[in-house]
């Protein structure tokens, strides 16, 4: 269950680090590094589909519904870092959807899907709550950027709904068409 990471000198990693800090900043006054290296670090994983959808069941097969990720979640053992790591990408993925693609969380959220009575928000903050209680080594300094996320998932869903629209304008304007999406 290893994540990709890209490069923090990987152009896209650049691009992201810089929108996320100048609308974090800049735009909305949060002036928390770790917090924003921890949101485009994000957006930079999720370039890949894999990424959003590294969870597997017992039996190997993604999982793309928030109720199947919570449900083997809450399988393990509750000390375990793979609890730890499930929670997290839950609250990742849970943050993505609601802040960069809005529009899409109506769809997984749909009648045909278990999904449907999941609220995005609240889970998300849940499932960042419960990772953030790992603050053992080696989760000690990213505890409290997944307390914060947990605390101001709103702030940060809008925050990432605004990097989509700089970098869509920005890309736009530059004649190169959209960067993601």
């Amino acid at each position: 269950m290893i994540m990709w990471t890209p490069n923090p000198e990987h152009p896209l990693r650049r691009m992201f680090a810089g929108i996320t800090e100048q609308t974090f900043q800049v735009r909305l006054g949060v002036g928390d590094p770790r917090l924003i290296d921890y949101l485009s670090a994000l957006l930079s994983r999720f370039i890949h589909v894999d990424a959003l959808h590294r969870l597997r069941n017992a039996a190997g097969k993604p999982l793309a519904e928030v109720v199947d990720m919570v449900h083997e979640a809450e399988e393990l053992p509750a000390e375990g870092r793979t609890r730890r790591e499930y929670h997290r990408h839950i609250g990742d993925f849970a943050l993505f959807w609601t802040g960069v693609y809005p529009e899409v969380v109506n769809r997984l959220r749909s009648a045909l899907t278990k999904d449907f009575f999941v609220n995005y928000c609240e889970q998300g903050k849940r499932s960042y709550f419960i990772a953030s209680t790992f603050e053992d080594d080696p989760y000690r300094e990213e505890a409290p950027v997944l307390r914060r996320l947990s605390e101001e998932f709103e702030l940060c869903a809008y925050g990432l709904t605004q990097v989509r629209r700089e970098w869509e304008r920005s890309s736009m304007e530059s004649g190169q068409g959209p960067v993601i999406g």
